[in-house]
């Protein structure tokens, strides 16, 4: 089945400028998209008055492991009882039926990253997913995106009855598990195929592998300018792939950080200065950074900031000062780099995803209405 979607003010995140045309939609694809398309056999959506956007994206969440409700049960983000868990994968605590996520995609946010949270130095992989479905692993874009890792206040405040009280620990506790998970790699390829020189197995450095090898990025929580410089020494110590995120201090260290070169995704930046790390907390920062040239992403962490509302906290971006397309890219083509998707989603261009929201108006303002959002060309509000 295929469909058209006629007459829409279409912007596509590529080109600054949104231009009148038609989407031809096909298997769930976006088949082609021109001033004016005819397909005699496809059912048309007339967007007459009404804007087309990619599907949103969010760099950073954890939607679908947060719980939804008060307690316990229901809350799987965060391993408590082990300071290192890189083994751990997201989507084995994903649940895809949780209320937030047909929140999310009724509001036009149509993929996530979702991973584990910053309690532990190493938490575990990320991984890319459609908002809507019933089992994930049919919703999956990508998995693993990347291995979390923490720095700041959080494993020292979650770990200090146990084995971490400063930042010194925080770091040496990541190097050391680098250090193991370079040697790790180096005896298994010394092996060759002589299974008798293997190493013991390890689940912890095998989850490590791709990260030593340059495969999958560290995904560096960090919020203060010190455990931003600390998530780029590291890197650079072992000559991993890295993405900062959160990057609250980042409008401190702008020079530095576009010196650098690593994506940042910036949030969440709506709520109260709750930590000390986060005294200088402000929606000015992700538009600073773009214009120094930095790839941004804006994100809202969710359940922190409630995962629909991501275009929102993009409009409170422009009001503090960030350019519009700026801000339309943080929350499509951005983040689709950012997690390494951008061959899926991101951006409305023919043979990607047909991830599309229509709507009436700016989706940064809040009252503009969503009247229709495509996920692989299946119309979710109809």
């Amino acid at each position: 089945m295929k469909t058209l979607i006629k007459n829409a003010l279409i912007h596509d995140s590529i080109h600054r400028e949104p231009f009148a045309g038609d989407i031809l939609i096909s298997e769930g694809k976006i088949e082609r998209i021109a001033p004016s398309v005819e397909c005699a056999d496809a059912a048309v959506y007339d967007a007459r008055g009404r804007r087309a956007y990619a599907g949103f994206i969010d760099a950073h969440s954890h939607l679908g492991l947060a719980g939804y409700g008060i307690g316990y049960e229901g809350t799987d983000y965060n391993e408590m009882n082990d300071i290192i868990t890189p083994h751990l994968r997201g989507i084995d605590g994903f649940k895809p039926m949780q209320p937030p996520l047909e929140h999310a995609s009724h509001a036009g946010v149509t993929t996530v990253c979702v991973g584990p949270g910053s309690a532990n130095v190493l938490g575990g992989t990320f991984f890319a997913v459609k908002t809507v479905g019933r089992c994930v692993d049919d919703m999956v874009v990508k998995n693993p995106i990347a291995m979390k890792c923490a720095f700041g206040e959080n494993p020292k405040r979650c770990y200090r009855d146990k084995c971490d009280t400063s930042r010194m620990t925080t770091a040496a506790k990541l190097r050391e598990m680098l250090f193991k998970a370079r040697e790790y790699e180096r005896k298994i390829a010394a092996a060759g195929d002589d299974e008798s020189k293997l190493p013991a197995f390890d689940i912890k450095l095998e989850a490590l592998r791709p990260v030593i090898r340059g495969e999958l990025p560290l995904k560096a929580h960090a919020h203060a300018t010190e455990d931003i410089f600390t998530a780029i020494r590291i890197a650079r110590e072992f000559g991993c792939k890295l993405t900062l995120e959160h990057v609250t201090e980042g409008h401190l260290i702008v020079e530095e950080l576009a010196k650098a070169g690593y994506p940042c995704a910036v949030g969440p930046s709506l709520g109260d200065a709750s930590k000390w790390e986060l005294r200088n907390k402000s929606f000015t920062t992700p538009g600073i950074l773009a214009r120094a040239g930095i790839q941004v992403s804006i994100i809202t962490d969710a359940d922190v900031i409630p995962q629909e509302y991501l275009p929102l906290c993009a409009g409170l971006a422009v009001k503090s000062g960030m350019d519009p397309f700026d801000a339309l890219q943080a929350i499509t083509i951005n983040p689709a780099k950012h997690a390494g998707i951008e061959d899926r989603v991101g951006s409305l261009e023919a043979g990607k995803d047909a991830d599309i929201v229509i709507a009436d108006g700016d989706p940064f303002e809040v009252s503009t209405e969503i009247c229709a959002v495509f996920v692989n060309g299946r119309n979710i509000l109809a």
